[in-house]
């Protein structure tokens, strides 16, 4: 069933409340625990799962908001600055985000899958196979080799509970199979598929849109491959483009999490900014953001306190309203930044805080699952290399809508700003090399709020230059990879080695099959 109307809903959210099954239909039936059911509604399963894989990659853990912003190089760290110096990023502290994704959200997505393929409805499976594929795309873009084709298998007969690594080479090959599997499925699914409806908390059930972020999806990953194997990455970014729905096309095609604000389903990041001040923004983000008079800035980031309130102790003299802390300081250094460099946008904060500082709606603000200025970066950089039947003269063009989706997506509108910004020299379109560098950059400023892609995106391209390891980090090079879950080192220790020896050493150091460039 094909719904045309893009809808937030709350009401997905609300069929979890009700999701615990009792199974009274047979009294003697006293050896099942009423609360632990065996299976669920598909519907409510997807909800849940949505939420858990959203708050987990794009939320407060060490795979965004406390781990690859700063690796990224969107946020600092200005109290506590473990993280920033990649000393709590090491195994022992990322293990259990490793080990849950597979417990929670990928689980609890493949036994959607099934249950939509069981029962011949695309506009189940399909959904859940993309959302599914998006989560672990951000797994290996993290670890590189990862349990794949054997993963989740352990409650099945002839599973494993020590599943093989897949080679990143073959978990891409999958990724590119299952998307257009999807695109295909979706695009002849019969009316009578009831889809997911109202328990789709992206789409609402428009199962078109679904079509368009598979393809979307597939671009991404796609062009993630490029300077390993260009010539695959040409034909799957011709297939992405080609799939029947198309691509994202504006920003009414964004796959957002429209999060309640409920205090139970509150964005991930505005969650954490209720009782923590450790944040601020990245001098790196900062000074590009600066060099391009760039309007995003005062959503990105919010006035210093020397800047609002001049007279607090401590402040020096005309401090400006915009400024970020170096990363990877040591703690009492970072301290010194604390009213001398910016919070992030006061569109992430709750209103009221643990600080009293700031703030706004954030506990319903959207997380950018991803974006149409994504993928028209994507096709712009696709035009300038001939990828995928485009042509460089069609690179500006994507070019410019990529920066425009993305000031509208924050919430600049005004086109005369905007038409200002993509005037100036350092701003309009180059071509060639130069044009690159361009389209790098603001896809890098354009993904703030998606550290791990932005991270990514980064080791691909080395844009922008100035992102270095910070002078207090116990290492002398930004990490381009993940150590393993401590857990799996001890209990499938025979598969994490056979990994280690097939990518390599076992260090943020070592480089996954698409981390090629020099």
């Amino acid at each position: 069933m094909k719904i045309t109307s893009k809808t937030m809903v709350a009401a997905g959210f609300a069929l979890l409340v009700g999701a615990t099954a009792c199974n009274n239909d047979n009294i003697t039936n006293v050896n099942r625990n009423p609360n632990a059911p065996t299976s669920a509604p598909a519907g409510a399963v997807f909800t849940q799962a949505t939420a858990n894989a959203v708050g987990r990659f794009l939320g407060r853990g060490p795979l965004d908001l406390r781990g690859t912003e700063w690796v990224a190089q969107q946020l600092a760290e200005v109290q506590y600055p473990d993280e920033d110096r990649y000393a709590r990023l090491q195994a022992s502290s990322t293990a259990g985000t490793f080990n849950a994704a597979y417990t929670a959200e990928l689980e609890n997505l493949k036994k959607v899958v099934a249950q939509g393929q069981a029962a011949g409805q695309p506009g189940v499976w399909g959904p859940a196979a993309v959302l599914q594929t998006w989560a672990f795309g951000y797994m290996t873009d993290v670890w590189g080799d990862i349990p794949y084709t054997a993963a989740l298998t352990g409650d099945s007969i002839g599973g494993s509970l020590t599943p093989a690594y897949d080679a990143q080479k073959d978990i891409y090959a999958s990724f590119f199979k299952t998307l257009s599997a999807v695109s295909s499925a979706l695009a002849s699914d019969p009316a009578t598929d009831p889809g997911l409806g109202s328990a789709d908390p992206i789409y609402g059930g428009n199962l078109t849109a679904w079509e368009k972020f598979a393809n979307s999806l597939h671009l991404r990953d796609a062009m993630r491959i490029v300077n390993v194997d260009p010539t695959t990455a040409s034909a799957e970014i011709k297939a992405a483009l080609s799939g029947p729905a198309g691509v994202f096309a504006s920003n009414a095609d964004n796959a957002t999490l429209a999060w309640p604000g409920d205090g139970v389903f509150d964005n991930p990041w505005a969650d954490n900014f209720a009782g923590r001040d450790d944040h601020r923004m990245s001098q790196t983000m900062m000074n590009v953001m600066l060099g391009l008079n760039d309007p995003r800035i005062s959503v990105y980031a919010q006035p210093t306190v020397c800047f609002s309130a001049p007279s607090t102790t401590g402040c020096p003299a005309n401090t400006p309203a915009y400024v970020g802390m170096p990363n990877g300081l040591d703690a009492s250094t970072a301290g010194t930044y604390f009213n001398t460099s910016s919070r992030p946008g006061a569109v992430f904060y709750p209103g009221a805080t643990a600080y009293g500082f700031y703030g706004g709606g954030g506990k319903s603000y959207p997380s950018n699952i991803m974006t149409y200025a994504e993928v028209a970066f994507t096709q712009a950089e696709a035009a300038e290399r001939g990828l995928g039947g485009l042509t460089a003269s069609q690179a500006s063009g994507f070019y410019n809508a990529g920066i425009t989706a993305s000031m509208n997506q924050w919430g600049v509108t005004d086109p005369v700003a905007i038409a200002t910004y993509l005037a100036q020299p350092t701003v309009a379109y180059q071509g060639g090399t130069a044009g690159l560098t361009q389209i790098a950059t603001q896809k890098w400023l354009a993904l703030y709020s998606d550290g791990t892609n932005a991270w990514a995106e980064w080791r691909r391209t080395c844009v922008p230059s100035t992102v270095k390891a910070g002078p207090a980090a116990i290492i002398n090079y930004v990490p381009r990879r993940f150590e393993y879950s401590t857990t799996e080192l001890s209990t499938n220790a025979a598969n994490v080695n056979a990994a280690i020896a097939r990518q390599g050493p076992d260090n943020f150091g070592s480089r996954m099959y698409w981390d090629t460039k020099p």
